[in-house]
């Protein structure tokens, strides 16, 4: 059968984890490379698409071909060893520890910062010719949404970062569901369809991705919008990561863990 029963790809779930853990440096680096290089160009897909179509369904509809792109290349983005890694903690696989999660934590959000950042600059060089004239509509768009994001959120103080964060629970909810989808099926099409379907719900719903927000944020800056770098880290990237990492391990990795994996015992009337 192309699909796997939830106990089954339960535990391909803390297999993959622990797989992760023990992924070298130079490999774990650039794979995060390459995913938030690849993640970031279909958020700029998906923008030129929002504007040039005056849909954001459109844009939501396809942007997750980025997304099943990557993971179909075996790439690896910090939403995902969020819920992944910490299960081959909890599983008790020899040699994984909290200490080696996290440090796979740091590698992967390098990685994936520095392949977003290639990305955006790469996409502003080509909107401006080298930075030598005035972008166009789809760079006004990107400018408005690092400022409705970063700003925007800053004007309603502690109500703002909570929404930042429940926002990026939500958001890797959804993703999460989307890495698990990719160990579904095991035929590429069942891998796309149930990958598909819940990244363009985060897409369309606006809930905040700190992959995407790599990508977005850094070239809001670069074409003149009007917040700076501390406000994108402090009213959007930080709480948006935290909220990612409670969601993604809280509402998918925990829940699939506790009741596939780790199942009760048979209730006997």
């Amino acid at each position: 059968m192309s699909y796997l029963a939830p106990s089954e790809f339960g535990k391909k779930m803390v297999d993959a984890g622990e797989s992760k853990i023990r992924m070298s440096t130079r490999d774990t680096l650039i794979r995060a490379y390459m995913a938030g290089a690849i993640l970031a160009l279909a958020a700029a897909f998906a923008v030129t698409i929002t504007v040039n179509t005056g849909s954001p369904l459109a844009g939501a509809i396809l942007f997750p071909v980025g997304f099943c792109m990557l993971y179909l290349m075996g790439f690896d983005l910090l939403t995902g060893v969020f819920v992944l890694t910490p299960l081959a903690w909890l599983d008790r696989r020899p040699g994984v520890t909290v200490g080696r999660v996290l440090k796979n934590w740091g590698l992967v959000f390098c990685g994936n910062f520095a392949g977003a950042l290639t990305t955006a600059v790469m996409f502003v060089w080509i909107m401006t010719y080298g930075f030598q004239v005035e972008p166009g509509p789809v760079a006004g768009k990107l400018a408005q949404i690092g400022e409705a994001r970063t700003v925007g959120y800053k004007e309603h103080g502690a109500a703002g970062w909570a929404t930042i964060f429940i926002r990026g629970a939500l958001c890797n909810w959804m993703v999460s569901l989307g890495v698990v989808g990719a160990m579904i099926s095991t035929t590429v099409s069942g891998k796309v369809l149930a990958m598909w379907m819940p990244i363009m719900l985060f897409f369309y719903m606006g809930f905040e991705h700190s992959i995407v927000n790599m990508f977005l944020f850094p070239t809001g800056l670069m074409i003149g919008g009007d917040f700076s770098i501390m406000d994108y880290f402090m009213w959007n990237e930080i709480p948006t990561a935290i909220g990612n990492l409670v969601g993604g391990i809280s509402l998918t990795g925990l829940i699939i863990y506790t009741t596939h994996v780790k199942t009760a015992p048979e209730h006997i009337f």
